[in-house]
């Protein structure tokens, strides 16, 4: 069985689905508020011109979601699968930034209990990198389940914090507290 990159999941609290390009004004909005990034690496994402490349980045990426609350279909936050790898059996779940509104738990728990899930059908192990001063994210991944596997360097050299989940110790409802705020924050 092939992972599948863009699936869409659903509960009662959000939508995930594929994002796509007419998605970008709406999730700009969310995006533009600078509060979002303040722990983030790169701190200047709610920049138009910034958020852009990010944006672009993501659609060619071939594993961004778009997060939605089915309330109002409103898109309230993005997500992504990266670096899938076979022989290892294990994906990588990041980028992913919720709307202030949406922060306090609930709504990044309920994305990563859905995306977890998921790409526990297909691998073993689900990494998250995120910059060292981004202890928001940090919190968030250890509340369900992240355990610091250390230091390395993300893709373009840059320092990270490597947290990992493995299918075996993972409780499946994320049970406990959730995170807030950019979670995967070093994207």
């Amino acid at each position: 069985m092939q992972f599948d990159f863009q699936p869409v999941l659903s509960s009662d609290l959000i939508k995930v689905r594929p994002l796509r390009s007419a998605d970008f004004d709406e999730l700009f909005a969310v995006a533009a508020d600078p509060l979002l990034w303040e722990q983030h690496p790169q701190p200047d994402r709610h920049r138009k011109d910034i958020f852009c490349g990010f944006f672009l980045d993501a659609l060619t990426s071939g594993g961004a979601l778009a997060v939605v609350d089915p309330r109002d279909s409103r898109l309230i936050g993005s997500s992504r699968y990266h670096g899938y790898n076979a022989a290892r059996r294990e994906v990588e779940i990041g980028w992913t930034f919720l709307a202030r509104s949406h922060w306090g738990g609930a709504y990044n728990k309920e994305l990563k209990r859905l995306m977890l899930r998921h790409a526990f059908q297909f691998v073993d192990t689900v990494i998250f990198l995120i910059g060292p001063a981004n202890l928001r994210s940090q919190r968030a991944v250890e509340k369900i389940g992240g355990v610091l596997s250390g230091p390395g360097p993300d893709k373009a050299g840059a320092p990270c914090l490597l947290y990992r989940i493995e299918a075996g110790n993972w409780l499946g409802e994320c049970e406990g507290g959730g995170g807030v705020g950019v979670v995967g924050g070093l994207r």
